[in-house]
């Protein structure tokens, strides 16, 4: 059965909201994603499988310059291509919007996100130090070079 990859609605944020409980030390509440994909300025996907959530990819830009705030897949899905296919529908869809760059922080010992990432051609750009907690690490800043 195909995976289909749309922009997230309103009555997706319970699922939203399980995706980041599911993935994250610091999970997003249900109403800020609201506000975040409420607020004109962001693009939420939704991975489905015969209408079941399998991951989102959320992102908020202003002017030309776009920032993805989370990528999620629930554990049990993981390793199946979910994350890359939203980033690809992402970096599509973008192109709409005018943006220039797309940028994302990442933990600096997730490596398999990196890598994934790196194949999408994001490049590392700079560090945070100590940017995440449970457990302290520096994120690693990528970004990706829409236009020429």
């Amino acid at each position: 059965m195909p995976i289909t990859i749309r922009p997230a609605a309103e009555s997706d944020l319970p699922a939203l909201a399980a995706l980041e409980l599911a993935c994250f030390a610091h999970p997003w509440s249900e109403k800020s994603l609201a506000e975040t994909l409420g607020n004109g300025r962001s693009l939420f996907l939704l991975a489905e499988q015969a209408g079941e959530p399998l991951g989102y990819l959320g992102m908020e830009y202003v002017l030309d310059e776009g920032g993805i705030t989370n990528v999620a897949v629930f554990p049990a899905h993981r390793r199946r291509g979910i994350a890359d296919a939203l980033i690809n529908e992402l970096l599509y869809r973008v192109k709409n919007l005018g943006l220039a760059t797309v940028t994302l922080e990442v933990r600096e010992n997730n490596t398999p996100a990196i890598a994934l990432y790196q194949k999408n051609n994001f490049v590392p750009v700079g560090r945070r130090k100590n940017y995440y907690t449970a457990p302290i690490e520096d994120a690693i800043l990528m970004t990706v070079t829409l236009t020429e």
